[in-house]
């Protein structure tokens, strides 16, 4: 990679839920705001600025990242998936988001987008989590509205439903 500049900006290329995206960074834009306010793709939230909340959980070539924690110009040439990249198409919610919906395992909405591109991740990892798996996963997120509990069951639905569809028996 080139020498960066401290005062310049920089064109950082990558691909953004299936798309082609550049745009003009410093090389201290973090990814999270670099997302938000340079390409204007507002899902990622950033909430403690630290990586500690996991409110800013994208998916970067296939690894779970912290966008308040990356550097814009890290990402060049990578393939990175936001929540808006979950639903497969404008009308429909993915098997996840629609699981979510039905157990109403959002109430503010702050920490759902992370919350979503981890649980995306890790169920196509663990197609037949236990509970126990998916109440680890989330330990790496802070949500203070709903207690947790609706989020396990819409995760635990969604991984039996993505089962179904593929059929892929349940591990005993």
């Amino acid at each position: 990679m080139p020498r960066l500049s401290a005062e310049a900006r920089h064109t950082v290329r990558f691909t953004l839920n299936g798309r082609p995206v550049a745009g003009q960074a410093a090389p201290r834009t973090l990814l999270s705001d670099f997302l938000r306010h340079e390409i204007g793709a507002t899902g990622t939230h950033v909430g403690c600025e630290h990586g500690v909340c996991g409110a800013c959980t994208v998916d970067v070539d296939g690894m779970l990242t912290r966008a308040c924690m990356t550097l814009a110009v890290q990402v060049e040439g990578c393939a990175i998936r936001t929540v808006e990249g979950l639903a497969p198409a404008p009308d429909r919610l993915s098997v996840l988001q629609a699981a979510f919906r039905r157990h109403h395992a959002l109430q503010c909405g702050f920490c759902t987008a992370g919350i979503l591109m981890s649980l995306d991740v890790f169920l196509k990892a663990e197609p037949d989590p236990s509970e126990e798996a998916v109440r680890d996963l989330l330990s790496g997120h802070l949500c203070r509205c709903t207690g947790y509990t609706p989020i396990v069951r819409a995760a635990l639905e969604a991984a039996a439903e993505l089962r179904d569809a593929q059929g892929e028996p349940a591990h005993a």
